[in-house]
């Protein structure tokens, strides 16, 4: 009996444990370095101490590997050699392209025993070589400066972070032989359903940059960056999801996303404690029904809806104005408060705007008038932008103010100053509606497209074209005399090396090239009514395809000798296209 009751226990706690598994959605690939940037070799000249480490054959590094020790021979291992006579050893390896996950080394047996090395990760060379401390460079939500013990004959893997460069620095006295080091790659493995190309090979750098900076922010949920913060920030993921949306489609990161912060957040609470990342989950929710046409999900989350917006609408003043307790749009307009709280409430009146559709889905006539009654109240309250670009794009597209004056005043001055990365969607978007989508592609051409003239292989957490006055390039060491583009720049959270050099609000363009240069705009629900109204400016041809349920709508747009545009429209059984 004793014997029967052991099994049973051991059995139920078999099916517990299988229950509590969790497959990771994520598959890992084996990356090689490309590029050997530096070594710690001392120059011919130097000095006896100096002298005393030494680095031979780096390049063997380089090239595809067995990824198994040894890897070329059990009788005469070869690889790199590292050299402790008293000094530090090192090598810094580039792996091509920005990544996420980390390091495995194989160490072979011709070294010596019970080694210890440093290793740093970096998203630009100067990262890789700071120290901990120096100008924002830390371990802040990923460890990517530390010291490890390496196996002798074997292997060892490190990570994860997000990084492109990495120096190992071998700091105990002897010989390390390594084998192989390789970078473990962790996304999701996705394949593009949607797609843009143009005649213009700048334009379609920067499209394939901005999907792949949101791919690789799809990680165990939907992150704001793959070295920091490595969060579920609700607003940063607005870009995210549109990006995802047109390019990826349907992908379940998306709800799943969602789903997280409303079990970690009261209705009553703040998501990330930001009042307008409540806004944002909303808004959020809404681009997921709008695209999927999904009421089911609706539904699950309906009380919630309801319990948000019946808070939300305590925060209507008096005269329509937004009295949350908190304003924040993006780091580069934090300086200007009154921008903040104009941004604030066009954020606020969209979210309304959105929750009575919402609420409409579900027949919750109720919640609708609810909804309705905080947006009429609210658009009497018509703040100005104070200068700023951020809010004047929200407040256009909220149709608080005229696109047109809001491009003429704020959108259209001073060039690209002014931009940012997260809110740069918002203002290519209004652009649009204001009739400037010229502006619009010169802004993803000059703005986006300046982070890939220094190095850049994803998109940034914050950048400003005068950044790239007398700098070096990320892929390069420290020249004399010139700016980092890395570590010299950077406020708020994002000092330094501090600074994400792979953040997913910064994916916007992907989605507004699909959805303005091809033209492909859903007008209904789940993608069954699409208009397209491709335009073209200076571009000779541009073609792509936007997902919907049914499959994709394809397009291909190419000016004709005469200069009028000829269309090709390919759609799925069941979507209804309509053309301009």
């Amino acid at each position: 009996m004793r014997i029967r009751s052991l099994i049973l226990a051991a059995s139920a706690a078999a099916c517990w444990c299988a229950a509590a598994d969790t497959v990771d959605p994520r598959v890992r690939t084996f990356i090689d370095p490309v590029r050997v940037v530096w070594t710690s070799n001392p120059a011919p000249d130097a000095n006896k101490y100096n002298a005393r480490a030494k680095v031979t054959n780096a390049e063997a590094l380089l090239g595809a590997k067995y990824g198994q020790v040894p890897e070329t021979g059990w009788r005469k291992p070869g690889g790199c050699i590292l050299e402790n006579g008293g000094n530090e050893a090192s090598v810094l390896l580039d792996f091509g392209r920005e990544l996420h996950g980390g390091l495995q080394l194989g160490v072979a047996a011709a070294g010596t025993r019970n080694m210890k090395a440093r290793i740093r990760f970096g998203e630009s060379v100067a990262e890789a070589m700071a120290d901990l401390g120096e100008r924002g460079a830390g371990n802040d939500h990923a460890i990517r400066d530390g010291v490890i013990d390496l196996p002798f004959m074997g292997q060892r893997e490190i990570g994860n972070t997000g990084f492109r460069f990495v120096r190992i620095d071998l700091i105990t006295t002897g010989r390390l032989q390594l084998e192989f080091v390789r970078a473990v790659s962790l996304m999701r493995p996705w394949k593009m359903a949607g797609a843009f190309k143009s005649s213009d090979a700048r334009l379609n750098a920067v499209f394939d940059t901005a999907a792949r900076t949101a791919h690789l922010c799809c990680q165990e949920y939907l992150w704001d960056g793959i070295k920091r913060d490595r969060l579920v920030w609700m607003g940063d993921t607005h870009p995210e999801t549109m990006t995802i949306l047109a390019c990826f489609g349907a992908q379940s990161i998306l709800p799943e996303s969602l789903d997280y912060m409303a079990a970690t957040t009261k209705p009553t609470d703040w998501m990330n404690t930001m009042p307008s990342y409540t806004l944002w989950w909303i808004r959020n929710v809404y681009e997921w029904w709008f695209a999927t046409g999904d009421v089911a999900y609706l539904r699950k989350h309906h009380d919630y809806i309801r319990k948000t917006c019946a808070n939300l609408v305590k925060h209507i003043g008096a005269d329509g104005s937004c009295k949350l307790p908190r304003g924040f749009l993006d780091w580069p307009t934090q300086h200007n408060e009154p921008a903040v709280w104009a941004g604030m409430q066009a954020l606020m009146v969209t979210t309304f705007a959105n929750a009575a559709t919402l609420a409409r889905a579900l027949g919750d006539a109720d919640l609708e008038k609810q909804c309705r009654d905080a947006e009429v109240r609210m658009r009497k309250y018509r703040p100005e932008p104070a200068g700023a670009k951020s809010s004047a794009a929200l407040l256009a597209l909220a149709g608080l103010q005229d696109p047109a004056r809001m491009y003429d005043e704020v959108l259209g001055k001073k060039g690209h100053e002014d931009v940012s990365t997260f809110y740069g969607y918002y203002m290519l978007e209004a652009m649009s509606l204001s009739g400037h989508d010229q502006r619009a592609l010169d802004t993803v051409r000059d703005y986006w497209g300046a982070m890939l003239d220094v190095g850049a292989t994803s998109f940034w957490e914050d950048f400003h074209i005068s950044w790239t006055n007398n700098c070096f390039r990320l892929d390069e060491l420290p020249v004399a005399g010139k700016k980092d583009i890395h570590g010299d720049y950077g406020e708020f959270c994002y000092n330094g090396f501090r600074h994400s050099f792979c953040h997913g609000w910064s994916s916007g363009p992907a989605a507004w090239c699909i959805h303005h240069v091809l033209g492909i705009q859903p007008l209904e629900a789940g993608g069954k009514t699409v208009r397209v109204k491709p335009f073209l400016g200076d571009l000779a041809w541009a073609e792509g395809a936007y997902p919907t349920p049914m499959g994709p709508v394809r397009v291909r747009a190419e000016k004709k000798g005469d200069g009028t545009v000829a269309t090709t429209i390919n759609a799925p059984e069941g979507v209804r296209i309509v053309r301009e």
